[in-house]
């Protein structure tokens, strides 16, 4: 029988237990999740039966392979989560109140933000508080807003792309997209600085291109503006979003990419490519680029203050 939501206060239903839920769901299985928290397999057991029991539910499909959380333990896990993440944040809260201003900030970006905007922040906030440590993780959009809601990562900086109303979006500005190929790519000499003949999709389909990940808005959009153009999709393609990665291959190579206009503005190697013939909808493609926050958590005094030299930089 499924307890009442008072009944799980009755002081049964303990942190350890939430604890040893994450586990068991990211590892996947009891035996790895025991070693991942560094005990026994019976101890992993014996906690999950006990949790299950005052849950009123089983929690998680048993077979060979491993276990598969019912939808019981999909809905409770979300909680779990949000749980663990709040405790984490308070503990945080009390160690940086505790030590002044030499709390941490964990930055979470992707492509949008990250070359120009990103870089002048985390020096502007270490010139005013050197005693705080920031840490910058790339990932997708779509991992980097699971680290959020986890309580792995304070902000987001990148494209403004989320729909869940648990996230709170702030826009700092708005950055078009351009097709970019090193100064000496071939497709240059097919034309000179006084023709005016725009290439067409078709045309810079033939060459080899990086494009975003699957999992990403960019991705979808670029198909999109083949798709309506009627040019092919280009089947000579590398897919990447890793910025270091982008440039070396860009500069070394006959590559094409469409990346943030501020990720290329101070790269005298590379060159937008333009006018674009047949592909009205690419000169629409335009992001908003800021800072995403769980809506409902307290922000500690270093992240906000980091959010401010966000604006501070974007205003300059």
């Amino acid at each position: 029988m499924i307890p009442t939501p008072d009944r799980l206060l009755d002081g049964r239903l303990k942190l350890r237990h939430l604890v040893l839920l994450t586990a068991i769901a990211d590892a996947g299985s009891i035996a790895r999740a025991a070693d991942s928290l560094h005990v026994t397999q019976p101890v992993v057991t014996r906690g999950l039966q006990d949790l299950e029991k005052i849950l009123g539910v089983l929690l998680f499909e048993r077979s060979a392979q491993g276990v598969t959380p019912t939808i019981f333990g999909a809905a409770f896990l979300d909680s779990a989560r949000a749980i663990l993440a709040q405790v984490r944040q308070a503990g945080r809260t009390l160690a940086e109140i505790a030590a002044a201003d030499s709390g941490t900030i964990t930055v979470g970006t992707h492509l949008a933000g990250s070359s120009v905007v990103l870089p002048r922040a985390i020096s502007l906030m270490k010139r005013q508080h050197p005693g705080v440590l920031l840490t910058v993780r790339e990932a997708t959009p779509d991992a980097l807003e699971i680290e959020l809601l986890n309580g792995d990562i304070d902000l987001i900086l990148g494209r403004l792309t989320t729909r869940d109303a648990r996230l709170h979006t702030e826009r700092l500005y708005v950055e078009p997209i351009v097709l970019v190929a090193r100064t000496t790519h071939p497709l240059f000499e097919l034309r000179n600085d006084t023709d005016e003949t725009p290439l067409t999709l078709t045309t810079l389909a033939q060459w080899p291109w990086i494009v975003p990940v699957t999992t990403t808005m960019l991705r979808r959009e670029l198909e999109s503006v083949f798709a309506a153009s009627g040019a092919p999709w280009p089947t000579d393609r590398v897919e990447c979003t890793n910025v270091p990665t982008m440039r070396r291959l860009l500069h070394e190579g006959d590559f094409i990419a469409a990346v943030p206009a501020s990720s290329v503005d101070d790269d005298p190697d590379l060159r937008v490519i333009e006018p674009v013939a047949n592909a009205p909808a690419f000169t629409h493609l335009h992001r908003p680029v800021g800072v995403t926050t769980v809506a409902e958590r307290w922000v500690p005094p270093a992240v906000d203050t980091f959010i401010a030299c966000l604006r501070e930089v974007v205003d300059a």
